[in-house]
């Protein structure tokens, strides 16, 4: 042991373990994947900010074991432990909720408890309520338990909060080894505020101090007790206040006085805030409670993954993994988005083309004009033990970045963004003719050059996603099939764009390249002995021929040709691949086929939320109705009907409800995205604003859903009052309620 200049006691740095080099070896293995951690699928959540916090259904944070519960801020877990127990026992739980994002509720009670002296405590005596509640404006998780006796006799237990602290950085959480580590101190007491605090490699100092009132009765090590006495009928509170901070002085990081806190007044602002957040954005309603329950919940959670860097906002990936911007899922999710929020869609464009690539750098596979996939601020970032500073190995971010302007564009009527980020747009499609197409074949392929970098570079990243019939991985250079799609999308919608600023040559020359590369799409992916298109072209232009979901996003973007595209919807629906609650990643008949491999089969909500626009692009709105119901009924067995990043792949028939997958993000940007976006594409909203002018094409319902009433739909400086109806032959009719400002609503089919 070492002294610290305050005297107190500090722990050497850790030497790896075998455990360590396991993990290592299994990083490897598990490139791209989420976590190595056991299941998060019944964790409890709370964020506000860049704060968030995961526990069990009981407000648990087990002490040891490799799990990714915890309080998170920065990219580091300041808590990875926090367990309560009474008379060393764990509360059962009632309920347990975190419905409002910000804050959770948890009711537990005492299980048959035996007593110093040999009394006995019976169960269900007791009534404890756990309220949780984060504030990031004072970088703060603040817990209020209330004990309550619903017996008839006094009741005297102990009971005791016991705390956990390593500071790991997220990626290690995850399951990277730590090339270095700081100075993790021993707990300290001091005048009853527990300190516990890591002095970083990268000269960053951090500490979380705990403070009680009232005062606990004793302490020792990182555990406090307390031994409470209720009388019949009494109830009595205990505020636990977790106090984040991070410095480079290390004076700041010392334990401060106790905050005064108005707990209503904290619940009632962030609440406001959420409430108000909605209310600017487009309103549903419908006859179908279940729509109902999914549209507040999608918006809501949105309205929690919304985070700010340098004044921009933008939707972060997702909890707890991915709250950081992404380039690839913050642009889906803004697209997702468009119809209700337009706003957000426009300020993570600004702040995307920031960190638009500069130079070539293969440890952050970096390009000029390349736009980025991840941004860390944790302490292996600062380190550079990892490339996400930012990272840029994404292959489709680039052109989803162009598509977003355009849709940008056709919502609000204005060439002001296209028109202030012209250099980097400038930029992105010179990345994409030199830089995104090194062998010249006239596709967007990757290949990663950075050591720690992503193997594979499409929305399916994870290593062993790309694969063969035989089950082997594809080779590099790899070009996706649905990246080639969202590259002639770009430039079909940017051409309009250059046109209307009076750059006709510049639109005409865009076009003729997109027309080029559908001509030859449509002969070197489609596999004529399977009706379908290839998941990709790997070296040598050889196809990965296996059937996946990824020619469904291919058709979102118009590149396939119609006379491909029937097959392409009657494949992706057939019982290998619509598994009854959506369309897997994977077919079930491929040999890499697993319902709980990441992307080798399970079901994504955002995927199927753009398959499905994909089909009404078409014209197969049967089709996509199929896909909106199947989701909306998963939604139902997950709490809260929050749809997870992803859920197991096996029949609906098999369980009746949908599995978890272990690790999925929940909430996530663009699951919360895709039940807003599966009704846009449902009702036909086609946007024209430039035109002053909303088409609504041939709208279709689900089942679940007769009417639906959508107030404040705001195409350019127009807005409209819009009501559907499904009748007993399931046609739709439109009935325009009212419009606001300068807009046409045009009615088709």
């Amino acid at each position: 042991m070492s002294e610290d200049k305050t005297g107190q006691a500090a722990e050497q740095r850790r030497p790896a373990s075998q455990q360590d080099k396991q993990k290592r070896k299994a990083r490897i293995q598990n490139d791209g994947r989420a976590s190595m951690t056991r299941s998060i699928a019944t964790a409890v959540v709370v964020k506000d900010g860049d704060i968030f916090f995961l526990c069990e259904p009981n407000g648990d944070v087990p002490l040891g074991g490799e799990h990714g519960l915890g309080l998170y801020y920065h990219d580091c877990r300041f808590l990875n432990g926090y367990e309560m127990r009474l008379a060393d026992a764990t509360p059962e739980v009632l309920v347990s909720t975190a419905a409002r994002g910000f804050m959770a509720i948890f009711e537990l009670t005492n299980p048959d408890i035996k007593m110093a002296g040999g009394a006995l405590l019976n169960k269900e005596e007791l009534g404890i309520e756990w309220k949780r509640v984060i504030d990031s404006s004072k970088l703060m998780l603040c817990d209020i338990f209330a004990f309550r006796n619903y017996g008839l006799q006094k009741v005297t237990l102990p009971f005791t909060l016991a705390f956990q602290s390593e500071f790991e950085p997220l990626f290690s959480v995850r399951g990277m080894v730590r090339e270095k580590l700081g100075t993790l101190h021993s707990p300290r007491w001091k005048e009853n505020v527990l300190s516990l605090r890591y002095d970083g490699v990268d000269r960053i100092y951090r500490s979380l101090s705990v403070h009680f009132s009232p005062a606990p009765q004793s302490t020792k090590d990182s555990t406090a007790r307390y031994t409470v006495t209720l009388q019949p009928e009494e109830t009595k509170q205990f505020v636990i206040s977790l106090c984040i901070a991070e410095s480079k002085e290390e004076n700041e990081v010392r334990p401060k006085a106790q905050q005064r806190l108005d707990m209503k007044k904290i619940e009632h602002t962030l609440q406001d805030a959420s409430d108000q957040c909605l209310a600017k954005e487009t309103e549903i309603r419908s006859d179908s409670l279940l729509l109902n329950s999914l549209i507040d919940r999608s918006l809501r959670d949105l309205h929690l993954l919304k985070t700010n860097i340098d004044g921009q906002e933008f939707f972060a990936g997702g909890v707890p993994w991915f709250v950081t911007l992404f380039g690839r899922d913050s642009l889906i999710a803004s697209l997702q988005t468009l119809a209700y929020d337009p706003g957000i869609a426009e300020q993570t464009l600004r702040l995307l083309a920031k960190y638009q690539g500069q130079k070539v750098d293969e440890w952050r596979d970096e390009q000029p004009g390349k736009i980025m996939h991840e941004l860390r601020v944790g302490e292996m970032a600062h380190l550079n033990e990892i490339p996400q500073t930012p990272y840029y190995g994404t292959i489709d971010a680039t052109p989803l970045f162009l598509i977003l302007i355009a849709r940008h564009a056709a919502w609000t009527g204005e060439l002001r963004v296209f028109n202030d980020l012209r250099d980097s747009i400038e930029e992105a499609l010179k990345w994409m003719s030199k830089y995104g197409d090194r062998n010249a074949d006239g596709y967007l392929e990757y290949d990663s050059s950075s050591k720690k970098g992503l193997s594979n570079q499409g929305w399916k990243d994870s290593g062993d996603a790309i694969v063969n019939e035989d089950g082997s991985l594809a080779k590099p250079p790899i070009s996706l099939v649905e990246v080639q799609g969202y590259v002639y999308l770009a430039k079909t919608a940017l051409a309009g764009l250059y046109e209307r600023a009076g750059e006709p040559d510049q639109g005409d020359r865009l076009r003729q390249e997109a027309q080029n590369l559908r001509e030859r799409f449509n002969q070197d992916f489609w596999l004529k002995d399977k009706g379908f298109y290839a998941l990709a072209l790997q070296a040598g232009n050889k196809p990965a021929a296996v059937v996946s979901s990824n020619p469904g996003q291919a058709l979102w973007s118009g590149i396939i040709d119609r006379d491909k595209a029937q097959q392409t919807v009657e494949r992706l629906m057939a019982d290998d691949m619509f598994n009854g609650w959506g369309i897997r990643t994977l077919s079930e008949k491929e040999r890499r086929y697993n319902p709980i491999g990441y992307h080798l089969g399970t079901v994504w909500p955002h995927d199927n939320s753009i398959i499905a626009a994909a089909f009404r692009r078409y014209g197969f709105a049967k089709e996509a109705c199929r896909i909106f119901t199947g989701i909306a009924e998963a939604a139902m067995h997950f709490a809260h009907y929050r749809l997870p990043e992803v859920f197991a792949g096996f029949r609906k028939q098999e369980y009746d409800l949908p599995v978890h997958y272990p690790v999925a993000c929940h909430p996530q940007a663009w699951a919360a995205g895709a039940v807003p976006y599966l009704l846009e594409s449902s009702l036909g909203l086609e946007p024209e604003a430039f035109d002053h002018r909303l088409r609504i094409v041939q709208p279709v319902l689900p089942d679940f859903i007769r009417h639906i009433e959508i107030c404040h739909l705001k195409v350019g400086n127009g807005s409209a009052d819009l009501r559907f109806a499904r009748d007993s032959e399931d046609k739709v009719s439109v009935e325009v309620l009212h419009v606001k400002g300068r807009l046409d609503v045009i009615i088709e089919g």
